[in-house]
């Protein structure tokens, strides 16, 4: 197969929603395109990373197959582009336009999550080709800060690509993980910034999925000590808890600001993602331990309602999540390879 675009749009066949034995239906789907990435986020990367070879990865023709059965047989309507780094791909944003033409069978959303590197020059194009919104990770506002947790990254090339897609009319949305000891005194500068701009903001938990092994319990900056910290500049309020991983708080009765607090106070009840490798692993849940493997039922032309029962069969084993799962223990792959 190569990244060719495979044509036309296509219906939604008869489908059977995709649930886990919990009862928890999936209805999204982030898509890692890479585990490369300019950036050496310490809760994320490997100092030393050893990519995959290219080869590898699955096409863009083959994962446009996979979305393509997502969508159509099993219910899947938000997808989310991540990495790695996605924009360091080739040609993700013909890819996006590919994955345009299953809107008809009920894709309702295409988003991408990204260190914001090469967004400003891609903003525009992105959008034109059907994209509808983007994550961004801002750690710090600190030039210092954000260099020692990006492993060098420029933060003010980061600003200025959020606005440059602001501008080419993206939805852009900033998460920032808070780890203590490294940035907790940056939350109150985020949110200043993020409330002035009425640019969404998330502050997310310190998880234990890096690849250096530097998470430790006493590292996590909880939900309860965020609320703290933002309390003594703004009024709190607390908002009704939606199925989102975020749990929301309006601040000065205007400006929602989300908590995702996977370690103090999980979301897995309300859990609807998967999550596919670029390499064709699908992982369940974040903390799985193991992948199911997607890509050699493609290579050997292996029939849709087969790989269709590998999904069903992997999800319907889902575990409750991190709830169930002692809190030292790590899974098998990293965050840069799982995607956000």
């Amino acid at each position: 197969m190569n990244d060719q675009d495979p044509g036309g749009g296509i219906e939604r066949e008869s489908c059977v929603p995709l649930v886990d034995r919990f009862g928890r239906a999936k209805k999204k789907l982030r898509l890692s395109l890479t585990d490369r990435c300019n950036f050496r986020c310490v809760y994320c990367m490997p100092e030393a990373p050893a990519w995959k070879p290219r080869s590898e990865l699955l096409s863009f023709e083959e994962l446009y197959a996979l979305a393509a059965l997502f969508v159509t047989r099993l219910g899947i309507e938000q997808i989310r582009l991540t990495g790695g780094e996605p924009l360091a791909r080739r040609n993700v944003v013909n890819f996006i336009a590919m994955l345009g033409r299953l809107r008809p069978a009920g894709l309702k959303r295409v988003s991408l999550s990204t260190n914001g590197v090469f967004l400003g020059r891609e903003a525009r194009a992105l959008r034109d080709a059907g994209l509808d919104d983007v994550n961004v990770s801002l750690d710090s506002l600190s030039p210092a800060r954000f260099s020692g947790l990006t492993g060098g990254g420029d933060v003010n090339q980061v600003l200025r690509s959020i606005a440059q897609a602001r501008d080419a009319g993206l939805d852009v949305k900033v998460n920032a993980v808070v780890i203590r000891g490294r940035n907790e005194n940056d939350i109150v500068p985020l949110t200043l910034w993020g409330y002035e701009h009425r640019l969404p903001l998330r502050l997310i938990e310190f998880m234990p999925l890096d690849a250096r092994g530097l998470w430790s319990p006493d590292k996590v900056f909880c939900e309860k000590e965020i609320i703290a910290a933002l309390a003594r500049h703004f009024e709190v309020v607390a908002m009704p808890h939606s199925r989102e991983p975020a749990t929301y708080y309006l601040l000065n009765y205007t400006y929602p600001l989300g908590i995702i607090s996977t370690v103090s106070n999980p979301f897995c009840a309300d859990c609807d993602r998967i999550r596919l490798t670029a390499d064709g692993r699908l992982f369940p849940c974040l903390f799985s331990a193991a992948g199911v493997d997607l890509r050699s039922g493609l290579g050997a032309g292996q029939a849709s309602d087969a790989i269709e029962q590998l999904i069903r069969t992997a999800v319907w084993n889902k575990p409750r999540g991190f709830v169930d799962r002692p809190v030292h223990t790590r899974p098998p792959v990293r965050m840069h390879v799982l995607g956000g």
